[in-house]
């Protein structure tokens, strides 16, 4: 007679093997396309994977889900650690899905350098919204890539539009140039700010406050209201400086609590009023079309790098080469034009 925990072990250890095996492609497109979340996250894990074998099948399911005509909004959010981005993104979300939308949050977890780990803790971090049956939430680990961008995050975009999540929010760990490639992938940039960090007129500088199409003081509660207000006036001034966006935007400036979930409906509605003039001006679809430039650009360039550091006769001697450079026998220049020569023989 088999033991009932001998009958568990089995079952635990034949789930295992299911999860291990390539899934069915065909399953996974239906799947998506069915608003499965199941199959979406496995095959966001396919799209993520380095492995080549996952790679073709992540390129098929992605090719199957470019065809579905979508009308998504892609919103970027950024803001320094501490600012309150994901209690942010929660409140908001939670507001979409009240108004009917389908939400997915696409929040990059730090990677550790040192040891290549991820929290991954913005599932926990969102309590409510990952409950909600409209949305979805996937953190993904940001790797080494530019300042915490998840590399694939494109791919992952087009699979949640397959899916029908008309509202996509694309949050960066708020630190490095993240912001830059963020900027590259959305059709809205959202930087929030907190009242009384001192940065106020730091706004007149160029960087990251000109990408912005609107900024947010959160936290505008309590005792931190009149510093909200002070910091809403200053950074309304200091975007005047700026020229209008293409579409003939100029970016606004609005106050929020996440917390208490005031101020969300102004940031929605400042949003569709922005999405209305894009396509008044035909900027919206000019914009979507240098985004798929740039993903063709940053494919191309993560495919050479990968081809390159994969190479056998590169491998053999990156090493010496890299040994050579450190102890001055060669500069960087002759040990780069070396390897290079290696790979195109």
């Amino acid at each position: 007679m088999v033991k009932k925990t001998d009958t568990n072990a089995i079952r635990v250890s034949e789930i295992q093997n299911k999860r291990k095996q390539l899934p069915d492609i065909k399953d996974l497109i239906i799947g998506i396309l069915e608003s499965d979340k199941t199959a979406l996250s496995r095959a966001i894990t396919l799209v993520e994977s380095t492995k080549k074998e996952h790679q073709e099948s992540a390129n098929t399911i992605i090719e199957k889900c470019l065809d579905k005509k979508t009308n998504s909004v892609r919103i970027g959010i950024t803001g320094v650690p501490g600012v309150g981005k994901s209690t942010f993104i929660e409140a908001f979300g939670k507001k979409l899905t009240s108004l009917g939308k389908k939400v997915a949050v696409l929040a990059v977890d730090p990677t550790s350098t040192q040891t290549k780990g991820s929290i991954l803790g913005d599932k926990t971090r969102m309590d409510e919204l990952v409950r909600d049956q409209n949305a979805f939430i996937r953190p993904s680990p940001s790797g080494v890539s530019l300042g915490g961008v998840a590399r694939k995050t494109r791919e992952t975009i087009i699979l949640c539009e397959a899916a029908g999540y008309d509202v996509i929010l694309v949050e960066t760990v708020g630190v490095g140039q993240s912001e830059t490639v963020v900027h590259s992938m959305v059709d809205f940039f959202l930087l929030l700010k907190l009242p009384g960090a001192g940065d106020e007129l730091q706004g007149i500088k160029r960087g990251i406050v000109e990408m912005a199409d609107a900024i947010v003081i959160n936290k505008a509660d309590g005792d931190n209201m009149k510093l909200a207000r002070i910091a809403a006036t200053e950074f309304s001034r200091a975007l005047h400086l700026y020229p209008p966006k293409e579409n003939g935007w100029t970016p606004k400036v609005l106050s929020c609590s996440a917390l208490e979930k005031t101020g969300l409906d102004e940031i929605w509605s400042l949003i569709q009023s922005f999405l209305e003039l894009s396509k008044k001006a035909k900027t919206f679809d000019t914009k979507r079309q240098q985004q798929n430039k740039n993903w063709l650009l940053q494919t191309l360039e993560d495919q050479l790098k990968l081809q390159f550091y994969q190479n056998p006769l590169v491998i053999k001697e990156l090493r010496k080469l890299i040994d050579a450079v450190q102890n001055n026998k060669i500069s960087p220049f002759q040990a780069a034009d070396k390897l290079l020569q290696i790979h195109q023989e």
